[in-house]
């Protein structure tokens, strides 16, 4: 309780200047209130309570900060890859120094516990610094050979990109889409979720404040509708980087269709954790938990959906039933928590359908299945969801909450049938001790990103996104890079080869 109320107050200091200045935009290096002087309120899913009031940006904001990125552009482009490199350190640096602000501020503004939020802004810098690291070498290309001729490719930065990022971990991602278009030489316009605003605008702030120049990122809030479609829309805009759900990918890419526009799409997610009966018991049981019930199961690479092997189910469903049990709900701020409240009221109603459609169609609530007792806020029990079968919509649906559907399977075919079968293909997350199933399995696994015998342990340098309605493209390592600049070839003959002759 001493840590909790410790924590309180901690927060408070934190949130006072939202609280007093607002949320604003952040364009061409200055503050402002949107042009049309609106705004909007973001609450605290913790207790539903008013934490800032927000600008609220339309396209006319929209335009002021894709000129200001536009104008920005050249000289941010032609900096030296070692310069920027520096530069992107610094704001690592800045990041690493504020780190309990940003946690403080990103746990009470989208609910997720402190233990996992503390990680946050340290996992931002690492980004930073990862991407820095690579900013000397992000226009280098390849020589390729042919007869009598000498190829060339080299990279260059696509030019202003949009950068959309979503409520659920903010500050991490917003970090994981903006650090290698800055290393690119890209300039940006930024807009944040509308219901997890805060982090965004100290990032930029911190960015600013380690030396970035004016007018290379800018921020501006506001809702799909308006601000989004505007940025989407954007003749200035070369590309825009999105992390969200599947339905609005796809508006995005109509949206943006006119002007051609280069899109990176990270979706929505119904990722299986596959447990056969070779397993390591326990430890699938630990990881099958934490990727669904960490991060209030609001993370697009949860393992949603458990496929286990009809001759330990009901012993591997039990076991993760009691730790389910035994995982603690309460306030973001204590650290003992596990499951803070969902982001909103809007997102609450919608995990709780779910409540109330698996039994109807036939699903065995083995714990939780209700809303927690005790809490103003947007508080969900960590729930699973036994005999269910992958036609009903616990098991096809991303219900993006701590809500884990388990299915059975005989075989392996059965198996991987059941994995494949959903439109998404984002994740996987195979167990067992047979080296040869396993890469049977994963081969034939439907998804972007497999871990075998692990949870989500990323490394940086890999490819990062999905198949099927998952997502577009990738990021991590160089793939960023093909994302954020174009490569052009440049062929050079190398003998004074024969040239067809027309007309004499």
């Amino acid at each position: 309780m001493t840590d909790l109320i410790t924590n309180l107050d901690k927060a408070q200091t934190y949130l006072q200047r939202f609280r007093k200045e607002g949320v604003l935009n952040h364009i061409d290096g200055q503050a402002m209130a949107a042009d049309n002087g609106e705004q909007f309120e973001v609450i605290s899913p913790i207790d539903l309570e008013p934490i800032a009031k927000v600008a609220r940006g339309g396209a006319s904001d929209i335009d002021k900060a894709a000129k200001a990125a536009k104008a920005s552009f050249a000289e941010w482009a032609a900096m030296p890859g070692k310069e920027r490199k520096k530069l992107l350190h610094r704001i690592a640096d800045a990041i690493e120094a504020r780190a309990e602000e940003i946690a403080f501020v990103e746990s009470v503004d989208t609910g997720q516990a402190i233990r996992f939020m503390s990680k946050a802004a340290l996992r931002g810098a690492e980004n930073f610094r990862f991407f820095a690291d690579r900013a000397p070498m992000a226009r280098d290309g390849e020589s390729l050979r042919a007869n009598n001729q000498l190829n060339i490719t080299a990279r260059s930065p696509i030019g202003p990109v949009g950068i959309i990022t979503p409520w659920n971990t903010p500050f991490m991602l917003s970090t994981w889409k903006i650090a290698p278009a800055l290393a690119a030489g890209c300039t940006i316009v930024h807009k944040p979720a509308e219901f997890s605003p805060l982090t965004a605008r100290l990032l930029v702030e911190i960015a600013e404040e380690a030396g970035l120049p004016r007018g290379v990122w800018n921020l501006v809030n506001g809702f799909g509708e308006d601000a989004g479609k505007a940025l989407t829309e954007h003749l200035d805009i070369k590309a825009i980087g999105f992390v969200g759900e599947s339905r609005t990918g796809a508006m995005i890419m109509k949206q943006g269709a006119d002007t051609l526009k280069r899109f990176h799409f990270e979706l929505g997610g119904k990722n299986p954790v596959v447990v056969f009966d070779d397993a390591d018991f326990d430890r699938a049981a630990d990881a099958a938990v934490f990727m669904i019930y960490s991060l209030n199961g609001e993370r697009c690479t949860s393992s949603s959906r458990l496929l286990v092997q009809s001759s330990i189910y009901d012993e591997f469903t039990a076991k993760v039933a009691e730790k389910a049990k035994n995982i603690k709900v309460g306030h973001p701020l204590d650290p003992e928590t596990v499951i803070g409240p969902l982001i909103h009221p809007v997102h609450e109603k919608k995990v709780l359908s779910y409540f109330d459609i698996a039994p109807k169609e036939g699903a065995t609530v083995a714990t939780g299945g209700k809303k927690a007792e005790g809490f103003t806020g947007c508080y969900v029990e960590p729930t699973l969801f036994t005999n269910v079968t992958n036609d009903m919509r616990i098991a096809r649906e991303e219900i993006f909450g701590p809500v884990l559907s388990a299915l059975k399977f005989d075989s392996e075919e059965e198996a991987l049938n059941i994995a494949n079968d959903t439109e998404y293909g984002l994740t996987g997350y195979v167990w067992t001790s047979d080296l040869t199933r396993a890469l049977r399995f994963t081969d034939q696994l439907e998804a972007g990103m497999i871990w075998v015998n692990s949870e989500n342990v990323r490394h940086l340098p890999s490819p990062f996104g999905g198949m099927k309605s998952s997502g577009i493209g990738r990021d991590g390592g160089d793939w960023s890079f093909d994302f954020y600049m174009e490569t052009k070839n440049i062929a050079f003959a190398t003998t004074a080869h024969a040239i067809p002759k027309l007309g004499g």
